[in-house]
């Protein structure tokens, strides 16, 4: 069974953590900013796809190094590995800056054009060996979920079929409230009610008699 390892590097306000949190929901351990030191070890022991994310911010962050660590553990046997980054325009980096009030990580007390200069000029390395780059200038949310799901989804199931949507169905009383999870309610109330009928009233749901009804 070959295994999954998307690296998730790239410009900070991009995206990276949206792709983290994406290929978490599809199934992904996903770990953001582990320690250098660790990297091949987490890949080691990985018994899920994986998905890690690096940046200025990971302790002892290096472009140089990163690569050879990736190139590395590409040899591994039975491993996919997908070097994602994640790039925005300059215009739109510093707009989501100045939106959030954060400060640049490469220019804590600077300028925050300084630290994004600085660090699309550091990770340019990684973003040349990138087997995807993802521009999230103009790109929605859910668009960018898209295509991580598309890119890095689980592919064919085992008997050959495309797996599908899953859909949790709650039935509930209104008198309770709307449970907060749901997508979409339907207002059942008009149709007609087992719970009337005296020989259905004792049983539940489970039951094949109620069931047909």
């Amino acid at each position: 069974m070959v295994k999954r390892l998307v690296v998730v590097t790239g410009l900070s306000g991009a995206g990276k953590a949206s792709i983290l949190r994406s290929l978490e929901d599809i199934g992904y351990n996903a770990i953001d900013n582990p320690p250098l030191t660790l990297l091949e070890t987490l890949v080691s022991r990985a018994e899920q796809p994986t998905a890690i994310g690096l940046d200025c911010r990971s302790r002892g962050f290096d472009a140089e190094q990163v690569r050879h660590i990736v190139a590395r553990v590409r040899e591994t046997p039975d491993l996919r590995v997908d070097l994602v980054y994640a790039w925005a325009e300059e215009a739109v980096l510093l707009r989501r800056f100045t939106e959030t009030r954060r400060r640049h990580p490469l220019s804590p007390q600077g300028r925050v054009i300084d630290g994004i200069s600085a660090e699309e000029v550091a990770t340019a390395p990684l973003r040349l060996d990138a087997d995807l780059v993802l521009d999230t200038s103009e790109l929605p949310l859910a668009e960018l979920r898209r295509r991580i799901e598309q890119r890095f989804g689980p592919g064919l199931s085992e008997d050959g079929s495309v797996p599908g949507m899953t859909l949790a169905i709650l039935s509930f009383a209104f008198p309770a409230g709307l449970p907060r999870e749901a997508d979409m309610v339907f207002d059942a109330r008009f149709l007609r009610n087992p719970h009337y009928d005296p020989i259905l009233r004792p049983r539940t749901g489970m039951d094949r008699n109620v069931g047909s009804y």
